[in-house]
């Protein structure tokens, strides 16, 4: 790996809406990525933007010679958080895109990282508290991050740890679901989907060309605007806005091979479909939505496994994270493994505004926390 003074670094900040010009060397750079982000690559940064990203932008680090690409670092300035006027810089992170990893050279990355924090420090028009939300937190960037803050005198913490479900077994992967769900369960599901193939038949499909997941896309969302999204008015067919963006990334990413759509289907209509992407070795487990009215046959369970089956077939995936909230019900009993999650908040030199952002940040989780509680309590 290069050390600092071996290579000649440039940086600069522009908007996401101006990057679409440098596609291919951004494309290029997500293959040499450390960690890969499927949300950070050109084809879904550029299709969200517009929908979740209008105010996002992004440090870029190159390298002169050979000249190259070798850090993306997508962020947002936000003028007012905790209800009063304290300008952060935000790694951009979004309902839709639960993962903040910058995208970093793996051949470059204290450099790239140390100029990505240098460019902060220097650029009079970016805020020198840093938010970087959705972290992985025993990752090397936000191991490469934390270093840096420290060996330039700056200060950080760490908030909102937690670990969301992945599918990343070490060895025995044709007994992982076997022993993930025990016996008794294992029989249960399989009686369910028995009784699916006796009243109509059931079908898996994945689909991973632009076409064929434009079209199974489409159940997706039909299926998803039936159910409980629908109803509180969050579905994704819901908003034009988030439908385009959503039809647009998944055909960037299938025509480059990194998304596909799996199904399933009874008597020939889809009661199940997922949505899952790639980068590199990884995968993402996106989307997925259920037909809420087949539920005694648990559809949303059954396409899990079965997509879990898949991943745990195919060579070319070392692991696929749920994209799920932590001690989610269905997920955390069928994928073992987890990964931790963090938020850094940073301050690039020592100051006061550091010790009122973070008193404000753990009253924020704290009254967070206490409204989830009450909301548990009147739903029981």
């Amino acid at each position: 790996m290069l050390a600092p003074r071996e290579i000649a670094l440039t940086t600069e900040w522009r908007p996401l809406s101006e990057l679409a010009g440098i596609a291919a060397e951004w494309h290029a750079l997500a293959r040499r990525a450390v960690e890969p982000n499927v949300f950070y690559e050109p084809a879904f940064a550029l299709a969200a933007a517009p929908a979740v990203g209008a105010d996002a932008g992004a440090v870029l680090v190159r390298a002169a010679e050979p000249s190259r690409l070798i850090g993306l670092f997508p962020c947002r300035i936000e003028t007012r958080r905790y209800g009063v006027r304290l300008p952060l810089l935000a790694g951009w992170a979004h309902a839709y895109g639960p993962l903040g990893t910058p995208l970093v050279d793996a051949e470059a990355l204290h450099p790239a990282v140390s100029a990505f924090l240098d460019h902060v420090a220097d650029d009079p028009k970016l805020p020198k508290l840093l938010r970087m939300p959705y972290q992985v937190e025993d990752g090397p960037v936000a191991m490469a991050l934390t270093a840096a803050i420290a060996g330039r005198g700056g200060r950080m913490a760490r908030f909102d740890r937690h670990e969301r479900a992945l599918l990343a077994p070490p060895k025995d992967h044709a007994a992982y679901l076997d022993a993930a769900l025990g016996p008794k369960r294992r029989k249960k599901l399989g009686r369910q989907r028995r009784k699916l193939d006796e009243t109509g038949g059931t079908q898996f499909t994945v689909v991973g060309t632009p076409a064929e997941t434009a079209e199974a896309l489409r159940d997706f969302f039909v299926l998803e605007a039936s159910g409980w999204k629908g109803a509180a008015g969050t579905a994704a067919a819901q908003s034009d806005a988030i439908r385009h963006f959503m039809e647009s990334a998944v055909a960037g990413l299938a025509a480059q091979g990194q998304a596909r759509v799996a199904r399933l289907l009874h008597g020939g209509r889809a009661i199940a479909a997922a949505v899952l992407l790639t980068s590199g070795r990884g995968s993402w487990f996106w989307k997925i939505a259920h037909d809420e009215d087949a539920g005694r046959a648990s559809p949303g369970v059954q396409v899990t496994l079965d997509v879990s089956e898949a991943i745990l077939r195919d060579s070319d995936i070392a692991w696929c994270d749920s994209c799920a909230i932590a001690g989610h019900a269905m997920i955390d009993s069928i994928w073992r493994e987890r990964r931790p999650l963090v938020e850094l908040l940073c301050a690039l030199e020592p100051r006061v505004d550091f010790a009122i952002a973070c008193r404000l940040e753990a009253l924020r989780r704290g009254t967070m926390a206490a409204a989830r509680k009450i909301r548990e309590m009147m739903k029981r």
